[in-house]
């Protein structure tokens, strides 16, 4: 299962979106062909990548997308369309094809991530709702991949739920969450649909209820003595709640043949409450009892955590993990590239004063480029018909420093794309969640250079074009500044 219960979303979108629609239908452009590519402009955090996530939803988006009559009533309210472009709406289905990078994706700015090549109206039509899935959850997997890195081995839980912006962002975040690294979850719901490990303790308000700490405490271990993590900072650390859970072991669970699996701290300064916790369990013989984290954290103050000596086995992770609070979007864009008129195809091309927001035109191919060891060395745009030919030397331009003459030497490439639509059906069957979450971690342990994991500063990923490619958008931005396009 892959979505909530079944919904209709095909409203999700700006109202341009639709008034271009049946601007294209009324003009009798409804029908040509289109190609827009997604890609995004800067990493989260200054970091030195991304990761893709949000495909599935998409195509679950694409396969479903139709308007019922309270819809069609609705823009007929609004007084701004033609009615035959409304009877239209009635019978529509999304008919486009689309490529995409595979899902859990190591990926960088610039690039196309996902391409769609459809109607000129069909292509229109689906823009912010393919914008709002892969820029949430790429989002929310990038940066949980930056604190499970941060927690060095150590499991990593999505407590985020109570602080998401809604039922949609939290259990998507967690799907994604998942995708970037998170060992779980404490959201049920996105547990149930998703089937991603699920995890938790206890609340305050249950050390609160009871009498007395030590009653919660015993309580708590009675009814779950195989899963006993006990919240130990209700009232005092160390005059209460560690001695308690001590006690609770020794006179509750080991005469059971049972162990306290952890306690955890949710406020205070961890490093230290940590250190002197460890010492403690230790000294009473649970040197198996874990270390559990949470409070505010994310892939900074973890890091300053364990450079502190903290000891923390795991960490549950909230509101910076499932908001991404640091760098809280994404900016994935959704622009034309192509268009096709009769049989031929015509590159089109964004310009602007800001060097950034000038486009990559036309049709093209992503190549991730591999040296001898299997490390990525960088990437490369060709035109759409180009195969690279990495037999020998492959020329390329860099086009940061397109004077320079570049070869690629003794190297591989892989084409990043994939077809995952035709007609709007999907082509191949959905890996599953473990699978995507698999990829990601193989990238990061096999292809992706160190120096591009570093939290500052990180080495940069180059985006190299084909001679062939770089001619062809020096022609177009040559003809755009002359006012021939």
């Amino acid at each position: 299962m892959t979505q909530f219960e079944p919904r209709n979303i095909s409203m999700m979108m700006d109202l341009y979106e639709m008034t271009m629609a049946n601007g294209y239908f009324g003009g009798g452009s409804a029908d040509g062909p289109a190609t827009f590519d997604v890609f995004y402009r800067r990493n989260p955090d200054g970091g030195g990548f991304a990761i893709f996530a949000g495909l599935e939803q998409v195509l679950d988006y694409l396969e479903n997308i139709h308007f019922e009559k309270a819809d069609i009533d609705y823009l007929r309210s609004l007084d701004i369309y033609e009615e035959r472009f409304l009877e239209w709406l009635a019978d529509y289905r999304f008919r486009g094809t689309v490529t995409a990078m595979p899902e859990g994706s190591v990926m960088y700015p610039n690039e196309p991530i996902l391409t769609v090549c459809a109607s000129l109206i069909d292509a229109q039509l689906v823009e912010t709702a393919i914008l709002n899935q892969i820029n949430h959850q790429s989002l929310i997997a990038t940066k949980t991949h930056r604190i499970v890195q941060a927690a060095q081995g150590r499991a990593v839980a999505d407590f985020g739920a109570r602080r998401a912006h809604n039922v949609d962002a939290a259990v998507y975040g967690a799907r994604a969450a998942y995708i970037g690294g998170a060992a779980s979850t404490a959201t049920l719901l996105a547990g149930q649909i998703f089937g991603i490990p699920v995890s938790g303790t206890m609340a305050h308000s249950w050390v609160m209820y009871h009498d007395d700490e030590y009653t919660a405490f015993k309580q708590f271990a009675e009814l779950y003595p195989d899963n006993s993590v006990l919240l130990v900072d209700t009232y005092d650390v160390f005059k209460s709640g560690i001695p308690n859970a001590i006690r609770v072991a020794r006179e509750v669970l080991i005469p059971r043949g049972k162990r306290l699996k952890g306690i955890r701290l949710d406020s205070g300064d961890l490093a230290y409450l940590s250190k002197a916790a460890r010492r403690m369990l230790d000294e009473a013989g649970l040197t198996d009892c874990k270390i559990i984290a949470s409070s505010s954290l994310d892939e900074f103050t973890i890091r300053s955590i364990l450079e502190q000596g903290g000891c923390i086995d795991a960490f549950g992770v909230g509101e910076r993990l499932i908001t991404a609070r640091s760098d809280p979007v994404f900016g994935a864009v959704y622009k034309l590239v192509a268009v096709n008129k009769g049989k031929a195809c015509y590159p089109k091309i964004k310009v602007s004063e800001t060097f950034e927001k000038i486009t990559n035109p036309g049709k093209k191919q992503v190549w991730r480029v591999y040296d001898g060891q299997g490390h990525a060395v960088s990437d490369l745009i060709t035109m759409a018909e180009e195969t690279p030919d990495f037999s020998g030397e492959y020329p390329y331009v860099n086009p940061q420093r397109p004077w320079r003459t570049f070869v690629y030497s003794g190297c591989t490439a892989r084409r990043m794309h994939e077809l995952v639509m035709e007609d709007g059906k999907r082509v191949r069957s959905s890996p599953s969640l473990e699978d995507i979450r698999a990829y990601v971690k193989r990238q990061l342990e096999t292809e992706i250079w160190p120096e591009e994991q570093r939290f500052e500063n990180p080495h940069r990923h180059y985006l190299d074009m084909s001679p062939a490619y770089y001619r062809m958008k020096m022609e177009l931005l040559s003809k755009a500044q002359n006012g021939m396009l």
